[in-house]
């Protein structure tokens, strides 16, 4: 029997407390009226989750567009919590750590596995190094990039780790490839409830953990484009049509190449910014991105953008790319511009440098 949205497991736990539906509403009223700016957050999505609507509404993190809301089933979030549950075998009773925000999908989803699942949930405060009980084993956490980088050597008290809002650079997968937790990178968008499918980045068992493998009941293709189309009935009554541009491995798997948003034509070859930002992302130190700008002969070349106020740097870092990979410009911008989440707003930024 699936479990509904209207029920909160007998094995719950919430900071060593257990809580039935009505408990838990008391304790998110309290947040809300008197705890620090993050249980205030909890205490919020908690009220939307367990009041009467079938529906909560959550923000977009703005991405690859102006930053919106939108209506999400809970019976989908449910689903997506089983289909984790189910991928990464998690059992009522596991102890797992929360130290992701609560506005959005990523932070919102932990809760809800944790009440569907019947988890015992620690919740700290969300920081670049969460403030945790060392001491305590946890079966199951989810990080950002940056959290992950900061934890490394902590991870051993943690059976599996999930990591997503952001590029996991190679700097951060060579200090995690030795560790004994299981460290997957995952694929997701507010609109697929969170994570569809996840790729390992340590502890390799063949070809195939190089690629993204999707969580139970979830297909993909591909359109057109070439951009990736999620066929996920448990989470959206109609297939997700994305704009990332993947190679498809078989209908539970694919790589990801870029986003189609980003794809610079440079006279007929086609380029992937993230694939050329890969390569030199141990090359430049600070944030950077690739794109491009209009130009007459090839339609359009590729720049290289910094975020500070030199843009002199050696031309030997380029020697890892092929001969159409290589920026014909760089630009330098005292301050990219961000999303609401904090990752970088490619548009915005290039319409501030005013290259046309």
């Amino acid at each position: 029997m699936i479990p509904n949205y209207t029920n909160v497991h007998l094995r719950f736990k919430l900071d060593n407390l257990s809580y039935n539906h009505e408990d838990l509403m008391e304790v998110a009223y309290s947040y809300v009226k008197e705890g620090l700016p993050y249980q205030q957050e909890l205490g919020n999505f908690l009220l939307d989750w367990l009041d009467d609507k079938d529906y909560v509404i959550v923000k977009t993190s703005g991405s690859t567009g102006k930053p919106k809301k939108i209506k999400i089933k809970k019976q989908a979030m449910v689903n997506s919590a089983i289909a984790t549950g189910d991928f990464f075998n998690l059992k009522p009773g596991d102890k797992v750590l929360h130290c992701l925000p609560a506005n959005f999908i990523a932070g919102k989803m932990m809760i809800v596995r944790a009440i569907v699942l019947g988890l015992e949930l620690d919740m700290v405060e969300p920081a670049a190094l969460p403030l945790i009980d060392y001491e305590k084993d946890y079966v199951f956490s989810a990080f950002t990039p940056m959290q992950l980088k900061n934890f490394a050597k902590y991870l051993k008290k943690i059976k599996t780790v999930i990591v997503g809002g952001g590029r996991v650079s190679k700097a951060i997968i060579e200090l995690i490839k030795d560790k004994k937790p299981n460290i997957y990178e995952t694929y997701g968008m507010t609109e697929t409830v969170s994570h569809i499918a996840v790729k390992k980045l340590n502890n390799f068992s063949g070809d195939a953990d190089h690629f993204f493998t999707t969580l139970p009941e979830i297909k993909v293709s591909q359109d057109d484009r070439g951009c990736l189309v999620i066929d996920a009935p448990n989470l959206s009554d109609k297939k997700i049509v994305t704009n990332d541009i993947v190679n498809i491995i078989s209908d539970s798997s694919f790589e990801w190449l870029g986003r189609f948003d980003n794809v610079v034509n440079s006279g007929g070859i086609k380029l992937f910014p993230e694939q050329i930002e890969s390569k030199l992302q141990d090359k430049i130190a600070g944030e950077f991105f690739i794109a491009s700008e209009e130009d007459d002969a090839l339609g359009e070349k590729l720049i290289l953008v910094l975020e500070g106020e030199e843009k002199n740097i050696d031309e030997a870092i380029f020697e890892c790319l092929n001969k159409y990979e290589k920026p014909k410009a760089v630009y330098a911008i005292s301050k990219f511009k961000e999303t609401s989440s904090g990752k970088i707003h490619r548009k915005n930024t290039l319409d501030a440098l005013n290259l046309t």
